[in-house]
């Protein structure tokens, strides 16, 4: 398996279109999922499934930050190696589209900037904004997040050890904005990049923990390996 060579056609560039090209196209219900993706795994890819099934969703956009300003300076895999991950990832289904946004911005990447950016780029679309419940519990460190809710409506999947807090908590916490705040109800993949990467260190497989392509390239490029 580690001897397999990875074909041209996926390095090629994400699907993208021009502005007026998209302003010509209906309405349409996009997600944004963020994240490090390093690497992207089958929790990734079931939040996905599950906002988009319960929102109605045309797409989700996976959207790997260039500099993510909450892992407190741990070193991460190079951009390059994430976003072919990611794209190796998602490939598989037509609803899912790699968005290199934040990898074409200099700086930190705050997620209030990129769905500004996003807002510009598909002006006639609803964003919604796809996060797990641990990501909620966090959400005063991040930058602005009382004007990332005005901006775009928020759905939140369930995590292995975070509770979705309920509706008196939400309207605590934000107000009349908690209507714009989605829960959603459904199994949980208790499966993290951390417990992957480590996996890897210690020789351990992470068969069906990540998409067989993933894994392939993780072997090939020696991704995680110790030292």
């Amino acid at each position: 398996m580690g001897g397999r060579g990875l074909s041209v056609g996926l390095l090629a560039a994400p699907r993208t279109s021009t502005v007026r090209e998209r302003r010509h196209e209906r309405t349409q219900r996009l997600g944004i999922l963020g994240g490090t993706f390093d690497p992207p795994h089958v929790g990734h890819l079931w939040l996905a499934a599950m906002a988009a099934d319960a929102l109605g969703l045309d797409r989700v956009l996976f959207m790997p930050a260039a500099q993510p300003p909450h892992k407190g300076g741990r070193l991460v895999s190079r951009a390059t190696d994430r976003l072919l991950m990611t794209r190796l990832a998602i490939g598989a289904d037509p609803a899912f589209e790699l968005c290199p946004i934040e990898m074409e911005r200099t700086g930190p990447s705050y997620t209030i900037d990129s769905v500004t950016e996003l807002k510009r780029a598909y002006p006639d679309a609803e964003l919604f904004l796809v996060m797990a419940a641990d990501s909620l519990a966090q959400i005063d460190t991040w930058r602005q997040p009382d004007r990332l809710l005005a901006e775009v409506e928020w759905i939140v999947g369930p995590r292995s050890g975070s509770e979705l807090p309920d509706q008196a908590a939400l309207e605590a916490r934000f107000g009349a904005g908690a209507s714009r705040i989605h829960p959603l109800s459904g199994p949980t993949l208790d499966v993290s990049s951390s417990q992957i990467r480590r996996r890897v260190a210690a020789g351990h497989t992470i068969r069906y923990l990540v998409a067989r392509n993933v894994e392939e390239l993780i072997i090939d490029r020696g991704l995680y390996r110790r030292g």
